[in-house]
């Protein structure tokens, strides 16, 4: 089984999903892992596929580049990808909330401080929200994964340095898991 990573951009509008699957189904690959979202209104796409061995990855290429100048996307990519089983995935165990006026680095400031930890993001989501007159508020949520020996205190601990730098609010809970 080869596994190919697929990623795409563009303009929002229906049909891109129902188009880029068509060209999987039609080289026999399955979706096994996916994002999908609308961001500054653009559709974004990552999956990961899989598919036959004997899988003829410069005829999927061609297609996929076809539907991608079809629907005018701005970016698209494929790559294979080895070794999908290279370990046990990390498990989320907390959220990490932050809020504050919207200014560059907050992002940075925050997964540093986790990365110097050895905490895994497993998912980060980001949105800026204002209105008509009003500064804009920077809203970010992560799902993260603890390292061993580290608890939510001295997380909540190493993030303290990230608020009082950034001028942001910063949150820590436990993640309470919910069976799919």
């Amino acid at each position: 089984m080869r596994h190919f990573a697929v990623a795409a951009i563009g303009r929002d509008r229906p049909g891109i999903v129902a188009a880029v699957t068509h060209n999987l189904l039609d080289h026999e690959l399955n979706v096994e892992d996916s994002q999908m979202t609308i961001l500054g209104g653009h559709f974004t796409m990552m999956l990961v596929v899989a598919g036959p061995d004997e899988l003829d990855a410069g005829a999927l290429r061609s297609d996929l580049e076809g539907t991608a100048q079809e629907l005018a996307l701005e970016a698209f990519s494929l790559t294979e990808v080895a070794d999908l089983d290279a370990g046990e995935p990390a498990e989320p165990s907390h959220i990490v909330t932050v809020y504050g006026a919207d200014h560059p680095g907050i992002v940075h400031a925050v997964a540093a401080a986790l990365a110097e930890r050895g905490v895994n993001i497993t998912d980060l989501n980001t949105r800026l929200v204002g209105g008509e007159g009003e500064a804009d508020l920077y809203a970010m949520l992560l799902e993260v994964a603890l390292p061993r020996g580290l608890g939510a205190d001295e997380l909540r601990e190493a993030l303290e340095a990230v608020r009082s730098d950034q001028g942001v609010e910063v949150t820590v809970r436990e993640l309470e898991q919910d069976a799919l």
